[in-house]
């Protein structure tokens, strides 16, 4: 199994930055990629970014592409979120996940970070 734990998150003006970190456990050897979703009050999870634990890929969703960049440290096997001019939006609980095949589903969650943006 491969256990994740998130931190970084916070309160932050419109405009402003923060940078999210996902600290992996365990199974590492197992993991294909790590992403972050998120989900805010009212709605469905949603997919934010995505980076290959090889490091050679990465994917954005359109809402925060330009803004968000997804990066991993494999010696610290920790990810990161980093946040550029954020929006009211972009308030949501974000949750990072990893899965260990490139057609499997996100198995491994961590608890979650609260990100709120005040406008």
């Amino acid at each position: 199994q491969v256990q994740l734990v998130e931190s970084g998150g916070g309160l932050v003006q419109a405009g402003g930055s923060l940078r999210l970190s996902c600290a992996a456990s365990g199974r590492t050897f197992s993991i294909y990629d790590m992403g972050w979703f998120r989900q805010a009050p009212g709605k469905e999870r949603e997919f934010v970014a995505a980076i290959a634990w090889s490091g050679r890929s990465t994917r954005y969703a359109a809402p925060v592409k330009g803004r968000f960049t997804i990066s991993r440290d494999n010696v610290k096997n920790t990810v990161y979120l980093q946040m550029n001019s954020l929006k009211f939006e972009d308030t949501a609980l974000y949750y990072c996940t990893s899965r260990t095949t490139i057609l499997g589903s996100y198995e491994y969650w961590g608890q979650g970070t609260q990100v709120t943006v005040s406008s």
